[in-house]
């Protein structure tokens, strides 16, 4: 039995399957930071014309390397730029609603008749559908992710006060409590205990900490440890008091949204069950009045 194709077919799904892998990884790294790439083919084909490029213009396969490598590091650089600083993100998603309304557009003037008018308040309806949309959902999925945060909060401030008060530093404290705890806050505490093992003091990284988040209660979780550290302050109590102002924090915001959703309640109540007893309690002697007449 003849196995050459079969061997040459394993051999290009292998050779084939080596891009795919390279973007997987990619995608994997991207995600574990936090941002959702859809962007990785184009980049790897950038990276790809320019190494091609590079390549027939110095005569050297290294070259060639070296600019496919460099291509795709510069688009991927003005992709982070544009997404983070620019919000591309919007902008892409206003431009697939345009490009919705376009062919929805021209259908209707092929099969309808439709005049120029309705398809261009077409195309911008769509368009800023897709740009409110995606911007909806990134604040959707940023007021997830702090709520969640802000769930962990207490746990994680409980568990470094108590690795705190069994001996441990506060960079101990830090990595135990990122190797044994998952979620938000301790991906975070990762970073943060990474820039502190890259050189950077500990009230910097904390810092950087609460920059990125955003959050009071985190900031203000931050300024305390920086504080005890800075004065000598016993670390565990400390952060066994901010652990309890989160926790007092967080019944707070319950009572308070109880509060407006018993406000909302009274809406169907009164608009709704309200009339409907009225109406069972007067309708009965309504009906033997007119029995009477």
């Amino acid at each position: 039995m003849d196995i050459t194709p079969a061997v040459l077919l394993l051999a290009s799904t292998l050779a084939f399957a080596a891009p795919l892998v390279f973007a997987a990884v990619g995608e994997l790294i991207s995600e574990k930071a936090g941002v959702i790439n859809i962007e990785l083919d184009g980049m790897m084909l950038s990276g790809a014309f320019c190494g091609v490029w590079a390549a027939l213009v110095s005569g050297s396969v290294t070259a060639g390397f070296v600019g496919a490598a460099l291509g795709g590091t510069l688009v991927a650089l003005a992709h982070g730029v544009l997404c983070l600083v620019f919000r591309a993100e919007q902008v892409v998603w206003g431009a697939v609603g345009a490009l919705v309304g376009v062919v929805l557009g021209v259908l209707a003037m092929l099969f309808r008749g439709a005049s120029a008018l309705p398809v261009v308040l077409l195309v911008v309806c769509f368009a800023g559908a897709g740009i409110v949309g995606r911007d909806l959902w990134l604040t959707r999925a940023a007021n997830q992710r702090e709520r969640r945060m802000l769930a962990e909060f207490p746990t994680i401030a409980e568990l470094l006060a108590l690795a705190v008060s069994a001996g441990e530093g506060a960079i101990g404290a830090l990595d135990r409590v990122c190797r044994l705890s998952r979620g938000e806050l301790s991906s975070e505490l990762g970073a943060c205990l990474a820039d502190a093992r890259a050189g950077a003091n500990l009230p910097t990284a904390l810092q950087g900490l609460a920059d990125r988040t955003g959050l009071t209660s985190l900031s203000r979780f931050v300024d305390g440890i920086v504080v005890a550290v800075e004065r000598g302050t016993p670390l565990a109590d400390v952060l066994r008091a901010q652990a309890q102002d989160v926790r007092e924090s967080g019944r707070r915001a319950v009572m308070e949204e109880a509060g407006r959703k018993e406000i909302g309640m009274m809406v169907p109540v009164v608009f709704l069950i309200l009339p409907v007893t009225v109406l069972f309690a007067i309708y009965p002697g309504v009906a033997f009045l007119r029995l009477a007449v």
